[in-house]
């Protein structure tokens, strides 16, 4: 049916009126509230930006280690820092700061929170030692170590699961035997 155009309505008609399909008990209600058609774009689309979305890609030229450290959290409710820059440029400006100006404060606001995450943090760590204990985990990880603090069961599993470990030895044997086979036969 993609060689005939319209919608499904239009379609089935053709198909009931050309005998090549029976009247389906549905077309006549349809045909009297038919579904609405919705207007066609062009294919011009157009990209939605922000007001911020400049300064973003300005941060991200300054701090292009900040693309994977900083990643987006879709469970979460907090901006990126790339996006606050860009809010706080925006901020700056309007309260009649030069763009450089709100930029290089921006950026500086940045750098003083990452130093004051990584400072809070060793003195954390710090704390726990002369406790006796176990540091705390990094609430700032990177979203690589995330990511593979995830995986890392999986990992291990691998070498350790029986289940795991039983289809390792079967596919051996199986390769093994396709060897033997290919030796016997002639050759590849």
């Amino acid at each position: 049916m993609s060689f005939m155009k319209g919608d499904l309505l239009t379609k089935t008609r053709k198909l009931v009126k050309g005998l090549a399909k029976a009247e389906p008990l549905w077309l006549k209600p349809m045909e009297q509230a038919p579904p609405a058609t919705f207007p066609r774009s062009d294919g011009k689309v157009q990209r939605i930006s922000l007001p911020e979305d400049v300064y973003v890609k300005k941060f991200f030229q300054r701090h292009p280690d900040s693309k994977h450290e900083d990643a987006i959290k879709f469970s979460g409710f907090q901006p990126v820092p790339a996006r606050i820059f860009g809010l706080r440029v925006l901020e700056l400006k309007e309260q009649g700061v030069s763009e450089e100006e709100a930029m290089a404060m921006a950026d500086m606001e940045y750098r003083a929170e990452k130093k004051v995450k990584k400072k809070a943090y060793s003195r954390l760590k710090e704390i726990a030692r002369l406790q006796g204990k176990r540091p705390p985990p990094n609430p700032y990880p990177s979203a690589i170590k995330e990511i593979q603090a995830q995986e890392r069961k999986y990992v291990r599993d691998r070498f350790h699961n029986p289940s795991i470990l039983k289809l390792v030895q079967m596919m051996k044997e199986e390769k093994a035997a396709e060897a033997q086979d290919r030796i016997r036969g002639g050759g590849w």
